[in-house]
């Protein structure tokens, strides 16, 4: 795919969006059209239309040769996404980026490409319709759909969507890491785990930060297979990184003075519970036990952490904690819960201790 870099002929001005806020009645037919939104957004990613689009304002026609399709359906998608700040027309009718459309670029820092198409996969649409059922019934509706669990319909019979998913996951590990690794304070951590931590980015980010430390990462054998290059041997970590191929809801074979827990306390209650009894187990008194999670009544993020909790219903019956639930599910495993601190928009780190 070529980019499109014409030298502009006058200066790009973006057309404004009406100022007023539309009324309840069309505010209400915005929303029961929200799957075109998230649709034409999954259409840009998927046809590479960002990373095609220069500095430079460019034409649909431009586009459409650059990416390989008809230029007034691309006309069409444009348009529908410049409506929601994805994207912006020129008064020549030229497109130029915002800064959500650079967020669809592959080689953005803070891309969300990958995010996008997995929240657009083609079982999501399958899967929103029945959520009706998954309220009334409190559990996933894809045993249903699928005749399977979430997890081996997408490893048996879903590899594309499967591959979506890892590369979503790594993209969000990856930017989240170095932000875990600045607000943690390691002071007198000799060993750090990383509990269900997928990749190790999280890991390695905080080893790079502090030489002295040593870490743990424990995933599932498949997961870990496919550890950061930095923590797998050969590595610039892999003198202080012990990879442990395992559940975590199994068992916790790692001893350390802090215990990291992301992201994964959002299924359902007994997978919460065992992970969390395993991680007692394991640890000594007085380690430090931190649950980073997203939250559902975290006012910022609360458009986008009810959605995913609605979406965690569906697929797998997992659900999104508020503050005080989580807190609960801590101090019922005997955790000692203390502080609760923003990590980034989206994540909140919670601090606690194993009683001695």
């Amino acid at each position: 795919m070529t980019t499109v870099s014409p030298t502009p002929t006058t200066t790009p001005v973006p057309v404004a969006a009406p100022a007023s806020a539309p009324q309840p009645a069309m505010r209400l037919r915005e929303l029961v059209f929200g799957a075109a939104c998230a649709a034409a957004v999954r259409a840009a990613a998927r046809l590479g239309v960002a990373d095609a689009l220069g500095e430079p304002p460019a034409t649909a026609e431009e586009l459409a040769t650059a990416v390989g399709c008809e230029p007034q359906p691309l006309r069409r998608l444009l348009r529908a996404l410049s409506c929601h700040g994805i994207f912006a027309e020129t008064e020549e009718g030229a497109y130029v980026h915002t800064e959500m459309s650079r967020l669809l670029r592959e080689d953005d820092p803070h891309s969300l490409r990958h995010i996008s198409l997995w929240c657009t996969e083609p079982w999501t649409w399958q899967a929103w319709p029945r959520l009706d059922d998954a309220v009334r019934s409190g559990g996933s509706v894809f045993q249903d759909l699928y005749g399977k669990g979430f997890f081996d319909y997408l490893h048996q019979d879903a590899h594309d969507s499967a591959h979506v998913f890892n590369r979503a996951m790594t993209t969000s590990s990856v930017q989240s890491a170095l932000d875990v690794a600045e607000l943690l304070d390691l002071t007198g951590v000799s060993v750090v785990a990383d509990i269900g931590g997928g990749q190790g980015h999280v890991l390695a980010s905080l080893l790079e930060k502090h030489p002295a430390v040593r870490g743990a990462l424990l995933d599932l054998p498949g997961v870990v297979a496919k550890a950061d290059p930095r923590l797998r041997e050969g590595g610039a970590l892999a003198g202080r990184a012990d990879i442990v191929p395992g559940d975590c809801r199994e068992a916790v074979p790692v001893a350390a003075d802090l215990y990291i827990i992301k992201n994964i306390l959002e299924w359902d209650d007994d997978s919460t519970r065992r992970t969390l009894r395993n991680v007692m187990a394991a640890a000594r008194p007085g380690a430090r036990v931190v649950v980073i999670e997203n939250l559902v009544d975290d006012t910022p993020s609360m458009k986008f952490t009810t959605a995913m909790d609605l979406l965690l219903l569906l697929n797998v019956g997992g659900a999104k904690h508020t503050e005080q639930s989580l807190r609960t599910r801590m101090a019922d495993a005997g955790l000692l819960v203390g502080s609760v601190r923003p990590v980034n928009a989206y994540l909140h780190a919670f601090e606690s201790t194993v009683p001695g």
